[in-house]
């Protein structure tokens, strides 16, 4: 149908617009060199990658993703909606016959497009792990979705912050806020702290299971991505995107 039609056309307009804003300033480039860099200085230090034979990049490289991930993923897209908010361009929008949705959409497609990049870019250890062993490429894989899934649920949650400030460095802290909740909540070490404390705490460590961010992710990494986190993630993802379309609307009324 013509609206269908009209809006992907707009979605593909505001997705390339937003995609050539990102690689004309540096901010893109320092992000997804500093994650590579960081990635894999973690994976070789603190994974000891070389010691402990990591053929799936389960223990080494992936486990300290969600714990980068939850500050540098904002900082792509803390400005999505908080520019527009800025510059008054949100105001402009709203004379244009531009479908909202297709306009987040387009946005948000954008800035996973640069996270799927920075992804992409740790493949020399991929290549590492195959010269020194013969590793099962759909763990790897797994682990690369998992992480990419992390991602996207980061960049949502940022893009709803960011659509009610016009401020960017406050929809950079709030998001960074809540996203290392949802990461730390679901960490091991964390959860091995609140079952110390006693046989009452099981309801607990069950609920930050399930929310925690980081137990959906550990299981990708070990191949298993179950339609439960599939579920859960993209519900936060839905959630984020259909709240941040409410909260703009709200604004534009």
């Amino acid at each position: 149908s013509n609206s269908e039609r009209s809006f992907t056309m707009n979605m593909l307009t505001i997705f390339k617009r937003e995609l050539t804003s990102y690689f004309t300033q540096p901010t893109a480039y320092a992000i997804v060199i500093v994650f590579g860099f960081l990635s894999s200085l973690l994976a070789f230090t603190l994974g000891q990658f070389w010691n402990v034979a990591d053929a799936s990049l389960n223990g080494s490289f992936f486990v300290y993703h969600p714990l980068l991930l939850m500050i540098l993923v904002p900082a792509v897209s803390m400005r999505q909606w908080a520019d527009e908010h800025y510059t008054g361009t949100i105001e402009l929008l709203g004379t244009f016959p531009i479908n909202l949705g297709s306009a987040i959409i387009g946005k948000f497609l954008a800035s996973a497009v640069v996270w799927a990049l920075a992804l992409a870019l740790t493949f020399p250890m991929i290549l590492t792990v195959n010269y020194l062993g013969s590793p099962d490429p759909w763990t790897i894989f797994s682990g690369y979705l998992g992480s990419f899934l992390v991602c996207l649920t980061f960049l949502a949650i940022t893009t709803l912050v960011s659509s009610f400030t016009r401020d960017q460095v406050v929809a950079l802290i709030v998001s960074v806020a809540i996203c290392c909740l949802l990461t730390m909540i679901g960490w091991e070490p964390v959860i091995n702290e609140v079952r110390r404390t006693g046989p009452e705490a099981k309801g607990a460590v069950e609920l930050m299971t399930r929310i925690g961010i980081f137990s959906h992710f550990f299981d990708a990494t070990l191949g298993r991505i179950s339609y439960a986190s599939l579920i859960y993630l993209g519900g936060i993802i839905s959630v984020c995107l259909f709240g941040t379309n409410l909260a703009l609307k709200s604004q534009r009324a």
